[in-house]
């Protein structure tokens, strides 16, 4: 996870590079010329050419990354409530433990009878040594207005998600984050949470620790867009934020 890449992108995914290598050397001459052909044209030419392609870069990415996600998703067996989980092979004295272990702290009194799982967001927190948490709430359109937080440059941090999980058991829960900077997307990663079962306290998760680049570059202002997503790609929460990396922390 990073929220923020600066310059150069630690943890950059390269997506939609891996191109089919039968489709022969006709195609990679045709854009060895068509690079050659902008470069011969003058530094105004390749200037403006590099342009237009980081400008649509954005776009580009973001249906690469949706096309990603479509085409990974699992195929899941018919969906069943944890009720009916637990009552299979109910007669089953060990397997009825071992459901009950697996399941943790459940309510089985008021588990309900809904298929779909429930996730709500309640908290990200960044964690940085020697100074206070920051606690920021969710919005529930995900949303949040101004500037959501600042980020002191080369320093370290930790980000760490609250939720909650309702109704029945949800598997495969990631964490999807992409940043841009001056429209310019600098960083893409994805962090696999877990898979958790209901039950009436919250879940925490810790992301490994990062480093905000520092330099008179990596300053500035950051827009990004965060995702939570199950094995069956349904999205709980999306994020859309901007955040900020100065030579300080905000004054708290």
């Amino acid at each position: 996870m990073s929220l923020a890449a600066g310059a150069v992108a630690s943890s950059s995914t390269n997506m939609g590079l891996d191109g089919n290598e039968n489709e022969g050397s006709a195609e990679k001459t045709g854009n060895l010329e068509t690079e050659t052909s902008h470069q011969e044209g003058g530094d105004d030419s390749s200037h403006k050419y590099k342009r237009q392609m980081s400008e649509s870069s954005m776009d580009a990415t973001d249906h690469d990354d949706e096309d990603d996600e479509e085409g990974n998703k699992i195929q899941l067996g018919p969906q069943c409530t944890l009720k009916e989980q637990l009552e299979k092979d109910k007669d089953d004295e060990s397997l009825r433990k071992w459901k009950e272990q697996l399941l943790g702290t459940v309510d089985f009194e008021n588990i309900g009878e809904t298929l779909e799982p429930d996730v709500k967001i309640l908290s990200l927190s960044i964690i940085s040594p020697g100074r206070p948490d920051i606690v920021l709430s969710v919005p529930e359109d995900g949303k949040p207005e101004g500037i959501w937080f600042t980020l002191k440059e080369g320093s370290h941090y930790n980000l760490m998600f609250s939720f909650q999980v309702h109704n029945n058991i949800v598997s495969g829960l990631k964490y999807i984050n992409t940043v841009w900077k001056t429209g310019v997307k600098v960083d893409s990663s994805k962090e696999m949470l877990g898979t958790f079962s209901p039950q009436p306290e919250s879940y925490t998760h810790m992301m490994p620790e990062e480093t905000t680049p520092s330099g008179m570059f990596a300053r500035g202002s950051y827009s990004a867009r965060s995702k939570f997503l199950d094995d069956d790609n349904k999205c709980y929460l999306e994020i859309n934020y901007t955040f900020d990396i100065r030579k300080e922390w905000a004054a708290t």
